[in-house]
């Protein structure tokens, strides 16, 4: 067993729980970014607004990642395929 497959192995249920806390305290969670980024904006004088608002959004759709999706998946974590084009018309 590889180096990765072992700290996969290790870390899969670390995941669930995870998981579980981010559907518990989401909403504290991204309170908690708020506030975070409404500081770093005041000590930044808004010079660097945009970013802090881009990363406080990424954080924010990571988490709900964890606390929506992985609970959602009742398939076993597989994703379906797309759905098929339709048919060509005839002309």
């Amino acid at each position: 067993m590889g180096l990765l497959e072992s700290l996969k192995t290790k870390l899969t249920p670390a995941k669930g729980k995870v998981s579980h806390l981010a559907q518990q305290h989401g909403g504290k969670i991204g309170q908690g970014l708020d506030k975070a980024a409404k500081l770093a904006d005041k000590k930044t004088k808004g010079k660097y607004s945009d970013k802090i608002q881009a990363g406080t959004s990424k954080a924010k759709g990571a988490l709900d990642r964890l606390a929506h999706k992985e609970s959602d998946r009742t398939d076993g974590g597989v994703t379906p395929p797309p759905p098929a084009p339709p048919p060509p018309s005839a002309s």
